[in-house]
């Protein structure tokens, strides 16, 4: 018995190609877009292991639980690795980089997360990218978060290598992920002998076997259903609109800080235009049993408890994609208004008012 999940044709390269070119429309990119066959984390230690080798050294920028799995990362390649970590509840600055740029001027490689679905923290791209611009490093940024709930400027902000996934913001796919690769990074990589070669975190394979050789056969076979979600998601995007998109984001953040702070609860990240549009954090004593209890109230709601020791302290209202809708932010204040013993009717008022 046919299954349209399951008895599927093969995927053609020709349009697996038009999924890339959807992509590096969706960035605004001139750079070469590969799309790797797994969540982003793949293309993530594929780029620092790539980019990374002994004899450089690298700043890491932490402002969330993946800047310590990007130090790992690059000080197993061999890598001397400058740390420079701020507070999960605010973000970096650019003049906080100038400084450890100017503090380590043999600095050539840098890596930071956009924004931190994890703690609900941005970062100010567009400003650091200049500062790493004028300093010559190596910029990779992982975006996964950002992309389709805030502007994300690749090529205007000098980022070298920017991982993108479909599975937040996007509304699409978990087991995909992207990354745009600049000249500048695909020269480091080739004088790397150490970049991984023939292997799934090669980024070197699919230039020699993809993209130099005309886009025309594919290395391997693509996961078929985890592309045509791509492809779905892509289009669906485009139907709504960028800006809509990320429009939509926003006011979902926007109406849940309102909410929240109608209730007597505390934004985790403090000032505004660090909080990421992609997930709004508060702080609640308890989280976990705060969450539980507003699931049990209404299991569709958006809510999860922070990871490892924030999860006593801090619970997250994620926006991902369809989540960031006025009706699925009333719900998620209603929920949590019933789990803290409260009246939701003022926070709900609040919400829509922001909205």
């Amino acid at each position: 018995m046919n299954h349209p999940l399951l008895d599927l044709p093969p995927l053609t390269a020709a349009r697996f190609a038009s999924i890339e070119r959807g992509v590096a429309e969706l960035l605004g990119t001139r750079q070469d877009v590969v799309i790797t066959q797994g969540e982003a984390l793949l293309p993530l230690e594929g780029c620092i292991r790539s980019g990374a080798r002994p004899g450089s050294t690298a700043l890491n920028i932490v402002t969330g639980p993946y800047g310590t799995t990007f130090g790992n990362w690059l000080r197993d390649c061999g890598a001397t690795v400058v740390d420079l970590a701020v507070p999960y509840d605010t973000a970096v600055t650019a003049a906080q980089v100038a400084e450890a740029l100017e503090q380590h001027p043999e600095i050539d490689f840098v890596s930071l997360v956009h924004a931190e679905a994890a703690t609900g923290n941005t970062n100010p791209i567009a400003e650091i990218g200049e500062v790493v611009r004028a300093h010559g490093a190596l910029f990779m940024l992982d975006a996964v978060a950002s992309v389709g709930a805030e502007a994300l400027l690749p090529d205007a902000w000098g980022v070298d290598l920017c991982v993108i996934g479909a599975q937040k913001a996007m509304g699409g796919p978990a087991g995909v992920s992207m990354v745009s690769v600049s000249e500048r990074a695909w020269a480091r990589f080739a004088q790397n002998p150490a970049a991984p070669r023939r292997s799934y975190l090669s980024l070197l394979d699919w230039k020699e076997r993809w993209i130099d050789g005309g886009r025309t056969a594919l290395p391997h076979a693509p996961a078929q259903l985890e592309m045509l979600a791509l492809e779905a998601c892509l289009e669906r995007i485009s139907t709504e609109g960028l800006t809509a998109v990320e429009a939509r984001h926003a006011a979902a953040a926007r109406a849940t800080r309102a909410g929240a702070a109608a209730l007597g609860v505390a934004p985790y990240v403090a000032v505004a235009a660090q909080a990421a549009p992609v997930a709004t954090t508060l702080r609640v004593p308890g989280a976990s049993a705060v969450v539980a209890k507003a699931l049990s109230v209404d299991p569709s709601v958006p809510l999860a408890a922070g990871g490892g020791a924030l999860a006593e302290e801090m619970l997250r209202v994620n926006h991902y994609g369809a989540a960031a809708d006025l009706p699925v932010v009333r719900a998620s204040l209603t929920a949590l208004a019933v789990a803290l013993s409260a009246d939701p009717t003022e926070a709900v008022a609040a919400a829509t008012a922001a909205w």
